[in-house]
């Protein structure tokens, strides 16, 4: 892991020279006669997305309320709040050679690790990635889980000299599954439904680790899944294991969610016996969240309306990467159907949805070339509009600037709300540290939009609660993370009983 190498003060001084510069753009407008209409379009944006500091407290706070509605009670919030049963997060400890599967999208990958404790650490990893077959996407289930145990199994048939599993033990496994579960203990999980294309009947409602255990016994695989987690929990995990002061975890990324540890007497709904680590990790599914603090637009309402989970992931929808770039694209559209922004004729193409992706937005964003080459080459390119002034394309900078910075603010505020909801929001006398593990494109990525994450989280802290906060960039810590959870969860690590 590595820290993201930006001072505060570096990245609060560039934010500020930005909003001058986004000044004197609107001024330049507001003299143009022409440019009024989009003047007029950009100054609402502008307002509809505002996110002052109050604003942001209100959020935060609201967070904080509804997490700890969603721990009172099943249904109790659109936080789902969802108890993990990771009650042992890693050490650094732990040895041995441990397997880990990631299966969250179109592609799956298989790991390997061996650990070699304190000293050791991670001492060899290696890891496959495999595609899948569409027909097996919305085929049965025993189809699908047999490929993925088949293409398991020859990952570990060509496990080399450098791993070492001793004499007489099972190898043991961390299963990530990005896809709602119902966890009924740290192993076993019930599938709620299927997203990202997956549509296979037969699997929702059992138990996807029973699922896999069968395949594996098809494929004769002896191998034991110690603990299914989802990747926000893997980074989690990772990021304890290389730093003791992580209490929790941020995806940033296509989608977005959180997880972090909570004091297990203070979960309401749960009922079982208390663990001895006296922790739990909660996974939030903070995409979900939703105030009426939260600042949005007509662009959002019309988005949400749209979308196939109409009402659902209103946070999500507000600063993931997925809808980043269709926000824009939005405001694109009625700039050019209401203010004739790309001329007489509105660009076919800014009519289809998600044409513009996050990743574009972030490289017109980020142009600080003399004439905006870049923000030019990117509207010809992807949305077919060639020879845009330079007027335009300042404009194009300034809303992407309004919608990252909105969408950076509020994933801030939500950061904040679980520092407040185990409190640590306030400095720190001992000198202790806080660490957040950060994973995911948009933030790795689209610096723009971390570096105003920072920013904003040393703003609503204040200088001396902020120095003791630490965002870490935590890269692909999701994979290692299941292994590491599988060690943590051995089988061998407490005696079996006779």
């Amino acid at each position: 892991m590595g820290k993201v190498g930006v001072t505060t003060a570096v990245v609060c001084a560039a934010a500020a020279a930005c909003a001058v510069t986004a000044l004197v753009v609107r001024n330049r407008m507001r003299s143009s006669g022409k440019w009024a209409p989009v003047a007029a379009v950009v100054k609402e944006l502008e307002e509809r997305c505002a996110t002052p500091v109050g604003k942001l407290r209100q959020v935060a706070d609201a967070m904080t309320v509804e997490m700890h509605a969603g721990l009172a009670s099943e249904g109790g919030s659109k936080l789902k709040m969802l108890i993990s049963y990771v009650d042992n997060l890693p050490t650094g400890d732990e040895t041995g050679l441990f397997y880990a599967l990631d299966l969250g999208g179109t592609n799956f990958r298989v790991l390997r690790v061996q650990l070699g404790g304190k000293e050791g650490r991670v001492a060899k990893q290696e890891f496959e990635e495999v595609s899948i077959p569409p027909h097996l996407m919305v085929g049965g289930s025993d189809e699908l889980f047999d490929f993925i145990a088949l293409a398991l199994a020859k990952f570990v048939a060509s496990e080399g000299e450098d791993f070492h599993l001793p004499v007489g033990r099972q190898r043991e496994l961390g299963f990530t599954f990005s896809f709602p579960v119902r966890q009924i203990s740290i192993a076993s999980g019930t599938l709620i439904k299927w997203t990202k294309g997956f549509n296979i009947d037969g699997t929702v409602g059992e138990d996807v680790v029973a699922e896999l255990t069968r395949a594996m016994e098809r494929q004769g695989l002896d191998m034991r899944v110690s603990a299914l987690v989802n990747d926000t929990i893997g980074t989690l995990a990772g990021g304890r294991y290389y730093d003791n002061d992580v209490v929790a975890a941020v995806i940033l990324g296509t989608g977005t969610n959180a997880a972090y540890v909570e004091r297990a007497h203070a979960i309401p709904k749960w009922h079982g016996l208390l663990p001895k680590s006296g922790e739990m990790v909660i996974n939030m599914e903070w995409g979900n969240f939703r105030s009426s603090h939260l600042p949005t637009t007509d662009y959002d309402q019309a988005l949400d309306n749209e979308s196939l989970n109409p009402g659902e992931q209103i946070f999500e929808k507000l600063i993931s990467g997925m809808y980043l770039g269709e926000i824009l694209r939005r405001v694109l559209l009625r700039l050019a159907k209401e203010a004739s922004f790309f001329g007489d004729c509105v660009p076919p193409k800014l009519e289809v949805p998600f044409i513009l992706r996050t990743p574009v937005m972030s490289a017109m964003h980020h142009d600080t070339s003399a004439d905006l080459k870049v923000v030019g080459t990117k509207l010809n390119e992807v949305l077919g509009i060639p020879d845009t002034s330079l007027k335009t394309r300042k404009v194009v900078i300034q809303i992407c600037d309004i919608i990252a910075k909105r969408g950076a603010r509020l994933a801030a505020a939500g950061i904040v709300g679980i520092l407040k909801k185990i409190g640590r929001d306030n400095a720190v006398k001992d000198g202790g540290r806080t660490v957040i593990a950060m994973d995911g494109g948009l933030y790795e990525h689209y610096t723009i939009f971390s570096e105003c994450l920072q920013c904003t989280l040393k703003e609503m802290l204040g200088e001396e609660a902020s120095s003791s906060v630490v965002v870490k960039l935590a890269s692909d810590g999701s994979g290692i993370g299941a292994a590491l959870l599988a060690a943590s969860h051995s089988q061998y690590l407490q005696p079996v009983l006779s």
